[in-house]
């Protein structure tokens, strides 16, 4: 199974930074100790061409030539700098290779990405460019010449935090449809509308998740025939969230997993992973969180390669 990343230590934070950039170097180091077959790959930067698909071409060029105001910059969470745009950059492109791979294999993923905050003109909540939807709108035109159809995309955002850009991107677009399940009172507080929510009380356990998770698959199935599935696999949603707000345990986050990936598996239909937030009282919360998911990634991608035609 494939997982592609994006060097972090291009990018510094200042000292106290509330983002938790040291949980993707820490995964990295655990997934190489654990899940040795896994195959990692530094992913190639997204260009300024593949950006263009989804941002505007104002933004993409304040990004990349220092231009964000320090309104912007706020809203992003990120203080300009050139770490910040390699970084982000590389991230877009690691779910662009993701996407590319289950295509052809069933199941691949992005060490980091799902940076769903973005809008089209606008970065925002430690989303620089928004990597799924720069993704879709790529794997959409390369099969487009093959098929002489659009390719039909489903985004399943179970990050605590709505997927407010992806819900604003793709709206009134039959070709791609978003699923954010997520927390009612939680960040972003104004909601854009996706093709299905599902907002969650503060305080809400396993048994009360995964029920609205299962509801929210059925309707999935009902109204929409996916052919390429992104999964936003946050890990905030965990009890020890600092941000989360809701009470999964790791058990609850290992069944949610385990009902998304088996329910593409048994469809036959591609899935490229990204693992959005995470922002643990205790780091290796998130991490563990984040390994667990990746060992039944690994588990369904064997699956996929035993049932090959």
């Amino acid at each position: 199974m494939h997982i592609y990343f994006a060097a972090t230590h291009i990018q510094t934070l200042p000292a106290g930074h509330r983002f938790p950039m040291g949980k993707y170097e820490l995964l990295r180091k655990r997934l190489v100790a654990e899940l040795p077959q896994l195959q990692l790959a530094l992913a190639d930067a997204a260009s300024d061409g593949e950006l263009a698909l989804v941002h505007t071409p104002d933004y993409i060029e304040a990004v990349m030539q220092g231009g964000l105001s320090e309104a912007a910059q706020r809203e992003i969470g990120f203080p300009w700098s050139e770490g910040m745009v390699e970084r982000a950059r590389r991230s877009v492109g690691a779910t662009l290779s993701a996407a590319r791979t289950a295509m052809k294999v069933g199941v691949a993923a992005n060490l980091a990405g799902g940076t769903h905050h973005a809008y089209a003109d606008k970065g925002s909540g430690f989303c620089v460019f928004n990597d799924v939807a720069v993704a879709a709108r790529l794997l959409q035109a390369e099969t487009g010449r093959v098929r002489r159809r659009q390719l039909q995309v489903a985004v399943i955002d179970l990050d605590v935090h709505q997927g407010n850009g992806t819900a604003h991107i793709f709206r009134d677009d039959p070709t791609v449809f978003t699923f954010s399940m997520h927390g009612a009172k939680n960040f972003p507080f104004l909601k854009e509308n996706s093709d299905l929510d599902i907002e969650l009380p503060d305080g809400c356990g396993d048994d009360d998740y995964l029920a609205q998770l299962q509801s929210g698959l059925q309707q999935l199935q009902a109204l929409c025939q996916p052919e390429l599935i992104f999964y936003l696999a946050g890990a905030d949603p965990h009890e020890g969230d600092r941000l989360g707000r809701l009470q999964l345990s790791f058990a609850g986050l290992q069944m949610r997993d385990r009902m998304v990936l088996q329910w593409a598996g048994k469809r036959r239909i591609p899935l490229a992973m990204v693992m959005a937030g995470g922002y643990g009282k205790d780091m290796a919360d998130t991490v563990q969180v984040q390994i667990n998911t990746f060992t039944l990634a690994y588990e369904v991608w064997q699956h996929w390669q035993n049932q090959q035609p």
